[in-house]
């Protein structure tokens, strides 16, 4: 069992948590990933290490609730526990001295991207931060972002904050601009990591995607999270999650992570159904071992 020590919201539906984890608070480092699972017939989920703190042995995870297991996990609060908490996983991310980084999150892929913008400008990278959400309440770790960064850009699709429109048009005013771009971090969507790799190709800027497939078993064991790279299958768990976003095919990624859609859709519904019947809208363990407990008999 995992003990968490924080727990709250970042934004709707967006939550982070630092947990008890010293022996992958030792040993992680940016670009890596733990695999949790919330209970005993729970399914096992990959979230990116956001942060790390190896004197107090506690790792930084942050969530977004789009799927029952994810939804389940937000309703856990300080003091709670989780099942398993398996990593650090993953290769790293490649820190080198580029010159000029440019490192894009999208929505919660901000968190995913922190790590790796910070060790960036550690290793005397000049780093340019764009951020991209849909509203200005999803907008996360802005202030964090802006302690390291160079430049830092918001974009929000509705305008309600920074300015209206997507990622990828600032990246376009950078580009046309004539600035001197080394190196291009994107996490995020699908779409936007494809749209960023394709306004970077003509310029042959190195450029890298985190990408987050279905996962199972974290170990490249399951095959469930193959990925095509150029002309090789690799699989996001042992041989990512970053790679060359020039190479990645997108339009496979996308399709093979709608397979469970209808089933995953189902769990949501069934799960949500399950709460209110239990009454777990209260933020106690008490209530969230009932509702887990409930949960077992339909696995994830």
């Amino acid at each position: 069992m995992f003990r968490i020590v924080e727990a709250r919201f970042l934004g709707p539906e967006i939550k982070l948590f630092r947990i008890e984890a010293p022996a992958i608070a030792r040993r992680q480092k940016p670009g890596q990933f733990v695999i949790v699972r919330v209970h005993e017939a729970g399914e096992r989920i990959p979230l990116t290490l956001a942060d790390a703190d190896p004197a107090a042995g506690t790792i930084t995870l942050i969530v977004q609730g789009v799927g029952k297991t994810t939804r389940l996990l937000n309703r856990k609060e300080s003091g709670d526990h989780v099942l398993d908490v398996v990593g650090p996983l993953g290769k790293p991310s490649e820190i080198a001295l580029y010159g000029t980084a440019v490192v894009i999150g999208g929505g919660v892929g901000t968190a995913i991207a922190y790590p790796t913008a910070r060790a960036l400008k550690q290793a005397g990278n000049r780093v340019c931060v764009i951020l991209g959400a849909r509203s200005r309440a999803h907008v996360i770790l802005e202030q964090e972002m802006r302690e390291f960064s160079d430049e830092l850009y918001v974009t929000t699709d509705d305008g309600s904050y920074g300015e209206k429109g997507l990622v990828t048009d600032v990246l376009r005013r950078l580009l046309e601009s004539g600035r001197q771009v080394d190196y291009v971090l994107a996490v995020g969507p699908i779409p936007m990591m494809a749209a960023v790799a394709e306004l970077t190709r003509p310029y042959g800027i190195k450029t890298v995607a985190s990408v987050n497939p279905i996962m199972v078993d974290g170990t490249g064991m399951c095959g469930g999270c193959r990925v095509q790279v150029g002309r090789e299958s690799k699989f996001a768990c042992v041989d990512g999650p970053e790679f060359d976003a020039h190479l990645v095919n997108f339009r496979l990624l996308a399709t093979r992570n709608t397979m469970y859609r209808d089933f995953e859709q189902r769990a949501l519904a069934e799960f949500e159904r399950t709460a209110a019947a239990a009454g777990a809208e209260e933020p106690h363990e008490c209530r969230m071992l009932a509702l887990e407990q409930a949960l077992k008999g339909g696995g994830e």
